[in-house]
């Protein structure tokens, strides 16, 4: 028994193509820019003239009883993350960081090959970052900053890695802030 409801079905477009090895466990999503690849649990059914593909709860390999009761959820796992991977194929992600605050710089460097992102940020010393390669990193103006990317979990992760380095502070607002965010100020000590 499959156990597919609707929601454990997937639609591929038809710019992005599927590789499916079922005694690997293994499928790839590919458009002509990025390639995808993940390992997968338990099998699919795969519909090639309506592009639709199936997350069954058959798992690949023999499980114990134990296994088998969480079979459900890995299922439903596996559909997330094959959505997931669709939508990072799709479209590419983009987060936009301001510094704030009087003499906060950011600039983009190359030695030695590396592409770097050169901070200052009010400390005694810089800090500098070191540019993933799947990561595009556009310095806009001194205090702007742009991360684009293929992978919206990576693009945020970078981008709050970033933030951490000067966390918005609560009194003056002076930090790295996302674009969107809007700090509220506390009010100081009354003489």
């Amino acid at each position: 028994m499959n156990h597919v409801t609707k929601r454990h079905i997937i639609k591929i477009p038809k710019n992005i193509s599927m590789y499916y090895c079922d005694t690997k466990y293994i499928v790839i999503f590919a458009n002509s820019f990025v390639r995808k690849a993940m390992i997968l649990k338990t099998k699919l059914i795969i519909e090639k003239k309506k592009r639709i593909v199936k997350v069954t709860r058959e798992p690949f390999f023999d499980m114990s009883n134990n296994e088998k009761k969480k079979l459900k959820t890995v299922q439903g796992t596996q559909v997330s993350l094959l959505k997931q991977m669709l939508l990072d194929i799709s479209f590419v992600f983009c987060k936009k960081l301001n510094l704030v605050g009087v003499g906060f710089r950011v600039s983009n460097l190359k030695k030695l090959n590396l592409e770097l992102l050169h901070f200052k940020l009010g400390y005694s010393h810089h800090i500098y970052f070191k540019i993933p390669k799947n990561l595009k990193v556009f310095c806009l103006k001194a205090n702007k900053l742009s991360i684009l990317g293929h992978s919206y979990s990576f693009v945020n992760q970078m981008a709050a890695l970033i933030r951490s380095w000067k966390v918005p502070e609560p009194y003056k607002g002076k930090g790295i802030l996302y674009a969107t965010e809007k700090v509220t100020l506390k009010e100081g000590k009354k003489v």
